[in-house]
């Protein structure tokens, strides 16, 4: 692959609560492009890194950051304003994919099926039940499954973490409802859906900790599912990358219930930023089609632009 840009600024860490996430991420991603032929820095992302950038003089950015601040449309506006192309989606997709509701008025527009969901204060979502269990409870701009709650029958009412102290995931959240069944992924890279990973966990569902620790989770891939269903979930998933107006890798989340009569796929959400960790999805399934780690990551720099 001839390249446009030599030396490229891997992004990492930050202060979100996917913090320690995207320092994996950021270290994978830089490790591999060095394998790519690139001269890279790494910059664990503070509040003076608009100075950094200047310093460094990067080509291009490598955006690892995950959560607020970095995958919001906040870090890509910055670079916006300085000029500098870098990875993913731009402002606006990041924004929108971000905010899980807004997210959800677009995939409507779309015909892409989504839950059933509301808008609450974290206060009133604590305070009692808010639609019929079962269902799901979960900050609206968050992303690794941070804060997320399932209530189920039987339950008196959400946890009382939604109204503790420690809450710092926003005051507004997102209730929706439960859609039982299995769990599918599909990333998208550029205008191509790659494939289906059906995602199982021993764990009371695909947590941050299911996501992010040594055996909490296992990757069927590609997934045991009905040629269909397959066919279903890459069509929906590109679909809902260019709704959003997405660019670059993203990977989209599902829930498929094979006993529901009519619709039996929902997108849950748009991930921007698909995690780069050791366990990470997108990673393994460009890996299936032949794509290794630092291809993949020299792609993405390629495709980086200033495109909000």
């Amino acid at each position: 692959m001839s390249k446009k840009f030599r030396r490229v600024a891997v992004l990492k860490g930050g202060w979100s609560p996917e913090r320690e996430v995207s320092l994996s991420s950021g270290a994978a991603a830089g490790k591999a492009l060095i394998e790519a032929g690139y001269d890279v820095v790494e910059i664990d992302v503070d509040r003076d890194l608009a100075t950094r950038l200047v310093s460094e003089k990067p080509d291009a950015i490598f955006n690892a950051l995950h959560g607020q601040w970095g995958e919001d449309g906040c870090v890509q506006g910055l670079m916006e304003v300085m000029g500098i192309p870098y990875t993913h989606s731009g402002v606006l997709a990041s924004s929108l994919a971000m905010d899980k509701q807004r997210a959800k008025a677009v995939f409507e527009d779309a015909n892409i099926p989504s839950p059933q969901g509301v808008i609450v204060t974290r206060k009133e979502a604590a305070g009692g039940q808010v639609m019929k269990p079962p269902y799901v409870v979960k900050p609206n701009a968050q992303g690794s499954s941070v804060g997320v709650f399932i209530i189920r029958d039987g339950d008196n009412r959400p946890p009382s973490e939604l109204t503790g102290e420690k809450w710092t995931l926003g005051e507004e959240v997102l209730v929706e409802k439960f859609i039982p069944g299995r769990e599918l992924t599909v990333s998208v890279m550029g205008d191509r859906a790659l494939c289906v990973t059906e995602i199982t966990t021993a764990l009371a569902f695909y947590d941050y900790e299911a996501k992010y620790s040594a055996g909490g989770s296992k990757h069927v891939l590609p997934a045991d599912v009905p040629e269909e269903i397959t066919d279903r979930c890459l069509d929906l998933a590109l679909r809902a990358h260019q709704s959003l107006g997405c660019r670059g890798l993203s990977r989209a989340d599902f829930r498929y219930d094979p006993d529901a009569d009519g619709e039996q796929i929902f997108c849950l959400e748009v991930n921007t930023q698909p995690g780069l960790t050791p366990t990470s999805l997108s990673p393994e399934q460009a890996a299936q089609l032949g794509i290794s780690f630092p291809e993949l990551c020299a792609w993405m720099v390629e495709d980086a632009s200033c495109q909000r």
